[in-house]
């Protein structure tokens, strides 16, 4: 009886064992170097990441067989546990989800505690509206400590206008005290100089994240280059079709590695509206809905903007007001 039950402790204890091991890529059957030189080539370095990963996407990118790639693809969702859950595990995760601070409390509060982790989130407007000011102030804040309101982090900044400046960054540490030499260390720069290379630094992005510690994805601004190079209704189709996809890089990014993902988007004009606000986010529909969170900035009095929600699945449609001054975003 004592060596029957021995037994059960010791299955018990194998069980909790499995359930807490940390799995790696060389732990799939039937993965040898080979093929983990190809998922390493094609920026898959983890069970989740390679569980995340679209079908078309790894056959394309790793130069691997069909029948291969089902089977990697449904080995790793299995250890990460990807299928249906209930919703209150979704509840109690939400409950202890990140969050980071914009620098304003009226936004953050807006934003139901700041910008969300494991979430896209869209930030457009007209220019001088603040988007652009608003991307730097996140670079600095995420590197805050948690109980500041920031993610302990660094940033990965995707720059299509060539509006980084690192001067802004210093006037902004030096307004919460920092050392503005490590806060310019902890921020990387991604010059993107056409759509195609836009994309292709976003699939490079896993490269620096786990060893950069990159906790927020910045790209200011998402349609620059497609407005520029796709041009006249025939070329619709194809570029937000690349859109698309270019979006849910940056949503499996946020997911796989728990960060958050920050795009600013331009405005237009449309010349139907008489009555009623005509300024609409470009990029369509597939922006719109890639978008976890949509946010528009308006001009206010003076140093003031005025943010509003357009859409998010549990926020209401309801604005606040937050001022850009030499010290950052405040209120």
């Amino acid at each position: 009886m004592a060596k029957k039950k021995a037994q059960l402790d010791t299955d018990d204890k194998n069980k909790e064992s499995n359930l807490n091991k940390t799995y790696s890529l060389k732990d799939l059957p039937g993965v040898g170097e080979a093929t983990l030189k190809k998922l390493k080539e094609a920026e898959i370095t983890s069970i989740r990441s390679l569980a995340m990963i679209p079908k078309q996407s790894l056959m394309d990118d790793a130069s691997i067989g069909e029948k291969t790639t089902e089977k990697l693809i449904k080995l790793a969702q299995d250890i990460e546990k990807m299928g249906f859950k209930s919703a209150n595990e979704i509840w109690e995760k939400r409950k202890v989800l990140k969050k980071l601070t914009t620098g304003s409390q009226n936004l953050d509060e807006l934003l139901a505690g700041g910008i969300e982790t494991g979430a896209v989130t869209e930030v457009f407007g007209e220019y001088r509206t603040g988007k652009t000011q608003l991307a730097h102030q996140i670079c600095v804040n995420v590197q805050l400590k948690e109980e500041e309101g920031g993610l302990e982090g660094s940033a990965l900044y995707i720059d299509s206008e060539g509006t980084f400046r690192p001067e802004r960054i210093i006037q902004m540490a030096e307004a919460r005290d920092l050392d503005y030499n490590k806060v310019l260390k902890n921020i990387t720069i991604g010059r993107a100089y056409n759509s195609d290379h836009q994309i292709l630094l976003i699939k490079d992005a896993p490269k620096i994240i786990e060893e950069k510690n990159i906790k927020v994805i910045i790209v200011d601004s998402l349609i620059s280059h497609f407005r520029a190079e796709y041009i006249g209704r025939g070329t619709l189709a194809s570029r937000q079709q690349i859109l698309n996809s270019h979006i849910h890089d940056l949503l499996r990014l946020t997911e796989t590695y728990e960060l958050a993902a920050i795009f600013t988007n331009q405005v237009s004009s449309r010349p139907d509206v008489f009555y009623g606000n005509p300024i609409i986010h470009t990029g369509g529909h597939i922006v719109a809905h890639g978008a976890t969170i949509r946010i528009y900035l308006r001009k206010g009095k003076g140093e003031q903007r005025v943010a509003k929600v357009v859409d998010a699945p549990h926020l209401p449609e309801e604005d606040a007001v937050f001022s850009i001054t030499e010290d950052g975003i405040t209120d």
